[in-house]
């Protein structure tokens, strides 16, 4: 299995099926006076003609475009947007992220265009950019396997028939010399590791080289001067290349995007052509990730906040002299003196400090509620124009009307106004920056490729002459990448020299580091633990496991749950029955107040009955916001999936969260699940007279070939015998592992076997009864007992305890509070499993299960009607 491939499948959190637009059915709903959009006949349809179904997807040449929205608040606004795109002719379909400040848009180039789409966007009353734009995946891709294991035409003429045996595939063939196999297969019937699996089916090891059509995309940002002469030169230079398929220049956003095959050409050439072609007047560097995301957000945090403090420097001075100094007495009677009429000096002052923040600071919200008006989609920004003018401008009545009356008492609320326009643009201030921390997961995902990484240089004959650090974002196809101990795998590819041990828990969430020697596969990001590898680059760029991880994550994140479709059906009427219900409340008020429907002592002595019912209509229309109900669904399903990411689970939108709550039963694993997962040596019995150095020295070389955490735990533990840094171990003979009891080896002139109890007696190795009482009360203690055996003779036991996770008993707790069923699987002894289940609180547990088993038994649990059960493992292949 390829290791990026495996990598998506091993964290993913399935949230039921899905199926492109073919498949599922989706028509375009074009006006008539337009013609039809080319489709799958309906002949091609139903006789399954691969190669018809294929040409009429192509034809289609669907194209999504990616824009960035400013402006919008809230769902309102997503829906005025996504409402207005979708009427466009041409359009298949599009979805807005209200906290990404995103649209993603499907459409037909032939019908409706890039800029007329962003034309639409504007015209509702947002700004609109265009970020990013491809060409729709075709049906018909071709990929190429690396085949390990083939030794003559026989063998290759198996692998090729194989291969021509999966439903889907086109086209196979084999090359025997390079030990290759190139496949043409349809996407939407076959995935490329159906075609991996069934290479190994057939007797021989695949490694998946590259899947798809063999194309990848770069962004490039371009620093200096691009005027139409440079432009045309640059275009023309990066079009001579071998391999470059397409180029897209952005003047305004100084961008370059580049289809290419990674076979062919790379970032180093492209880059490398644009500067030659520039003639030393333009800069090229990759475009940053979040296509300026992180700037326009920062731009708009900057933005709230000088709004909100400008607002303060007015509103603060309106609030003391209404709420504060009318209790001071010497400020009150200057405050109270009448200037005209019956308007005093602190009606003035207020009406002048609100009228700047009521028009000034606060037109946004004219603004935004003047264009939602226009598009027949009110929102917040209508709310809070209404209640805002509505206390403004009473006010403004009032004192008015005192400036024109010997005996009239004004009544203001121009405190109302203008500390409402403060606070909610505290809100909104607020509102960006907590948008900006539920990106933060995926920032970090981005994060866990190296910044650096050592490219070796080859001589004509294959020898390498020199080494270079570049940008890992630079590094090319076939490209060999030096891992260091320690370091990060800059890319995906394969191992061509050196043997290691590298940590893939960050991606694949399995806890102990994996085996790695020539011809095996690596993830780009994981982590080089001891040796120096050489890596031969496969998937780059975007075509890397990690970016193709961290895309998942986006997509989940724009997918609407169900759950968010019913809150923005409610949306849609918020407003409208928000100032339905403030003039209600107003009108019930007033009228209870004429007819004394409630006591006189409940108005204020400043106020009348229309006032105190004025005050109760203004509190209900801006109290009452749709923000949160369009936003709190998709920031919990955005934080979710980031969060979910970091930790190695990829959940695949709302859909899958809405599911989870039906989970009753939780499948765990023990080692790295419930435990920490690195076990240590805790103690060693002897049974015969032996230097314990001697002892481990022998137990050790047997280990050291074993990939299971038991065994490089003791390797670990014997190097304490051996202060100097490198040590050889005597050489192993004649290894034999057998998957969940031990490894048996000839070393020296004996006969070592370690492994469990079950091992030593189907090896017809008597156990005596002091060996079986110490395994009894190691077990008792959590520990795991590894007996050793030489010349079929039992010398000694090694107890190796792995530490239990802080916090498994509270998860348990908490699971079980919720009346979720817990088991535990594991592969390990009745004796040690019960105590780690004693400890953690689960009572339902599985012992001595082997890795098949632990799937028998979850598709067992998936089987009976009564369960829907989840499976937490640390790897789950």
């Amino acid at each position: 299995m390829a290791a990026g491939t495996r990598a998506l499948f091993l964290a993913c959190f399935r949230g039921g099926g899905g199926g492109g637009a073919e498949g599922s059915g989706h028509r375009l709903a074009l006006r008539p006076r337009y013609a039809p959009v080319p489709r799958r006949t309906k002949a091609a349809a139903v006789a399954g003609d691969l190669e018809a179904a294929a040409g009429a997807a192509e034809e289609e040449e669907e194209k999504v475009a990616v824009f960035q929205v400013t402006g919008m608040t809230c769902a309102a606004c997503a829906g005025s947007v996504e409402k207005a795109v979708k009427r466009l002719p041409g359009i298949h379909d599009a979805a807005v992220d209200v906290l990404g400040c995103r649209a993603q848009v499907a459409f037909y180039p032939a019908f409706v265009s890039e800029e007329k789409i962003r034309e639409t966007i504007e015209d509702v009353g947002f700004g609109a950019k265009l970020i990013d734009e491809e060409l729709k995946e075709k049906s018909i891709l071709v990929c190429r396997l690396h085949i390990k294991g083939m030794t003559c035409t026989s063998c290759a003429n198996t692998v090729e028939s194989a291969l021509q045996a999966v439903p889907g595939v086109q086209r196979a063939s084999v090359a025997l010399a390079i030990e290759e196999a190139e496949i043409r297969y349809n996407r939407r019937v076959v995935a490329a590791i159906q075609l991996v699996n069934a290479v190994e089916e057939s007797g021989f090891e695949a490694i998946l080289v590259t899947a798809g059509e063999d194309r990848s995309r770069i962004d490039l940002k371009v620093d200096g001067i691009l005027n139409e002469r440079s432009v045309m030169i640059v275009k023309s230079s990066v079009q001579a290349l071998p391999g470059v398929e397409d180029i897209k220049i952005y003047t305004e956003l100084q961008k370059i995007t580049i289809s290419y095959k990674p076979d062919q050409t790379g970032p180093r050439d492209l880059i490398e052509v644009i500067e030659s072609a520039g003639s030393g007047h333009i800069a090229v560097s990759i475009y940053p990730e979040a296509d300026g995301r992180e700037q326009h957000r920062n731009g708009e945090i900057t933005r709230y906040r000088q709004s909100f403090l400008w607002s303060l420097l007015f509103t603060i001075p309106v609030f003391l002299t209404s709420m504060v100094f009318m209790y001071i007495p010497g400020l009150k009677d200057g405050l109270d003196k009448k200037v005209v009429n019956m308007m005093s000096i602190g009606e003035l002052l207020r009406w002048i400090l609100s009228t700047p923040v009521q028009f000034v600071i606060g037109r946004k919200f004219y603004t935004g509620a003047y264009k939602a008006m226009c598009h027949g989609s009110p929102n917040m920004d209508v709310l809070i124009a209404l209640g805002t003018n509505t206390a403004y401008f009473y006010s403004v009545y009032s004192v008015l009307r005192a400036a024109t009356s010997e005996n009239y008492m004004s009544t203001d609320f121009f405190e109302t106004s203008s500390m409402l326009i403060s606070f909610i643009l505290l809100g909104k201030y607020l509102e960006i920056l907590a948008k900006g921390k539920t990106s933060e997961a995926i920032a970090k995902l981005m994060d866990l490729a190296p910044e650096t990484a050592t490219v070796l240089i080859y001589d004509n004959e294959g020898n390498v002459v020199n080494e270079k650090e570049i940008d890992s974002r630079l590094i090319q196809k076939n490209d060999v990448i030096k891992v260091i101990p320690g370091g990060k795998v800059a890319s995906d590819g394969f191992v061509i020299w050196g043997q290691s041990h590298v940590n893939e828990s960050m991606i694949t969430g399995e806890s102990r580091p994996v085996a790695k020697r020539k011809g095996d596969t690596v993830i780009g990001g994981t982590v080089n633990e001891n040796g120096v590898l050489h890596v031969r680059a496969t998937f780059v760029g975007s075509e890397s496991a990690l970016a193709q991880i961290v895309r998942l994550v986006e997509s989940a994140q724009m997918a609407k749950a169900p759950v968010q479709k019913f809150a923005d059906q409610i949306s849609k009427v918020f407003v409208p029955l928000v100032i339905l219900l403030s003039l209600l409340t107003w009108l019930t008020w007033f009228l209870a107040g004429r007819f004394h429907g409630y006591p006189s002592s409940w108005i204020p002595s400043s106020m009348d009955s229309f006032q105190l019912a004025l005050q109760f209509g203004i509190s209900v229309m801006v109290i009452a916001c749709p923000c949160a109900l369009g936003l709190a669904t998709p920031t919990a399903v955005m934080v979710a999936t980031g969060v979910g990411a970091s930790q190695g689970v990829l959940i695949k939108g709302g859909q899958a969260l809405e599911s989870a709550q039906k989970v009753d039963c939780i499948v765990f694993d023990k080692t790295g699940t419930l435990t920490i997962g690195k076990p240590i040596v805790v103690n060693t019995r002897l049974f015969k007279n032996m230097v314990l150095r001697e002892f481990y020295d022998y137990v050790a070389a047997a280990e050291d070939n074993s990939e299971h955490p038991l065994g490089k735990a003791i390797v670990e533990h014997a190097k304490k015998f051996h202060p100097e840094e490198t040590h050889i171990w005597p050489e192993a003979r004649d290894f034999i592992s057998v998957t969940g009891h031990g490894v048996k080896a000839k070393i020296s002139d004996k006969s070592v076997i370690v492994g469990n109890k079950s091992f030593m007696l189907s090896l017809d190795i008597d156990v005596p009864v002091e060996a079986s009482e110490i395994l009894i009360e190691e077990e008792e203690k959590a520990h795991t007992g590894i007996i050793v055996a030489m010349d079929q003779e039992i010398v000694g036991i090694i107890s190796v305890s792995d530490p239990i996770k802080p916090n498994a008993h509270e998860v348990i707790s908490y699971l079980k509070s919720m009346k979720v069923e817990c088991i535990m699987v594991t592969g390990d002894n009745w004796g040690t499993a019960n105590a780690i289940g004693k400890e953690v609180g689960i009572e339902n547990i599985i012992a001595e299960a082997k890795p098949e088993q632990k799937a028998e038994k979850v598709k067992e649990l998936q089987d009976t009607a009564t369960h829907h059960p989840l499976a937490a493992f640390k790897s789950f292949d």
